[in-house]
């Protein structure tokens, strides 16, 4: 079984019983997740708290953030040796018709050459379509 308040210590995060529990929940998810997900999933702890926990958890590199273009940011559990630099990062799929976002971590994201002194500062890589569950029912 998982140390949880030890991954929160690795972190630099203080493990109080409300982050250990917002932390369970994350893990339980087998693909990223929104803040909605965890407002449906903890309904007993306000969306100001998961909030600003998300945005901790976010902050000391706990978690990533997965921008889809579904309009709804998406969330994962880093792993824990995951630094969240350009070389970490990772693709993701974006499933069309269930809606949800899958992380890819086998898919390193390629070496994308940029102009000179341009600044690379985040990358997103996205691919869409259908996740293997929705791509059975399809026509």
């Amino acid at each position: 079984m998982e140390n949880y308040e030890e991954r929160l210590l690795e972190r630099g995060i203080k493990p109080t019983a409300v982050r250990l529990l917002i932390f369970k929940a994350m893990l339980y998810y087998p693909q990223a997740f929104s803040l909605a997900d965890l407002e449906d999933e903890l309904d007993t702890v306000d969306k100001s708290t998961l909030f600003r926990t998300i945005t901790l958890f976010h902050d000391k590199l706990l978690i990533h953030s997965i921008d889809d273009g579904s309009g709804s940011v998406k969330y994962s559990v880093c792993s824990s040796d995951c630094t969240c630099s350009i070389r970490d990062l990772h693709a993701h799929f974006y499933c069309t018709h269930c809606k949800k976002t899958f992380c890819l971590e086998s898919i390193s994201i390629p070496s994308v050459p940029i102009p000179e002194n341009f600044l690379l500062q985040s990358i997103n890589f996205v691919l869409k379509g259908l996740c293997d569950r929705c791509a059975k029912f399809a026509t």
